[in-house]
């Protein structure tokens, strides 16, 4: 395993129209990372309509996180990369037979469709939401490709996240069959109820995390979960709130997207 450095550096990306405007300071107990929430490479097409805009990002976590012996589920943005991008893997689009794009928010069927293989990204793996708030929802290789070591950014809970391609796989796995109930068919990924952890059968548990020299660690990988889901530190009410303590809107996720 690569030693994992800590690095604070922004490296200049190539290939973009735009570049971010990103700030990361620690002060205290507490590490803030802000920005405009534009990407430094190209972006699109989703939608009709659908275009980046500039965000007002701040996004706080602890910069000393604890393993806390319990597991957080479920926030709006799981973590921020260096760039200054949330990274937002889940949905809120269920499989919905009544609707016309067959998902919707209602919950009730249970299955719950999932970002990479159920919807419309760009060559990065994001797209944006109703405000135009770009997010990653998998691994974007303009930015893995630049990173000056393996940082790639922070969790909710304030423990990093590294990438490190192939080197570092999850221990999720496509089940085998066909869904018992819903929409049927195989399981091809395109509902996160596709997958299931399957200890022991990567590198990292199920929140896509695991120790290196001693300390707590995430890790991006190139395939499901693709960014942690769930979180074995405090989870920080920046990230609850779904975009820097503002109360989140639209995901954007529509067939055109």
């Amino acid at each position: 395993m690569k030693t994992l450095g800590i690095t604070l550096v922004l490296t200049a990306l190539t290939g973009g129209a735009v570049h971010a405007h990103v700030t990361i300071t620690v002060e205290g107990d507490r590490r803030c990372i802000k920005s405009d929430g534009v990407p430094d490479h190209e972006t699109g097409t989703w939608r009709p309509g659908a275009t980046v805009e500039p965000q007002d990002h701040n996004f706080c976590m602890d910069a000393t996180p604890e393993l806390t012996g319990t597991i957080a589920y479920r926030v709006q943005i799981s973590g921020i990369t260096l760039t200054g991008i949330p990274l937002r893997p889940g949905t809120a689009e269920y499989y919905d037979p009544s609707s016309e794009r067959s998902y919707s928010r209602d919950p009730s069927s249970g299955w719950n469709v999932e970002g990479i293989g159920g919807l419309i990204m760009d060559a990065q793996n994001a797209h944006v939401d109703a405000s135009g708030m770009y997010h990653y929802h998998g691994i974007p290789s303009a930015v893995t490709g630049a990173l000056d070591g393996t940082l790639f950014g922070y969790a909710a809970d304030g423990f990093e996240i590294h990438y490190m391609g192939t080197n570092m796989q999850s221990s999720w796995q496509l089940k085998s069959g066909d869904r018992p109930s819903g929409p049927g068919g195989a399981h091809d990924g395109t509902y996160v109820q596709d997958y299931e952890y399957v200890a022991g059968s990567g590198d990292l548990d199920e929140c896509n995390g695991t120790m290196v020299d001693g300390q707590y660690v995430y890790f991006a990988t190139d395939t499901y979960p693709f960014f942690p889901r769930c979180f074995k530190g405090a989870v920080s009410d920046s990230f609850v709130g779904g975009r820097g303590g503002r109360p989140p809107r639209d995901d954007g996720a529509r067939p055109s997207d």
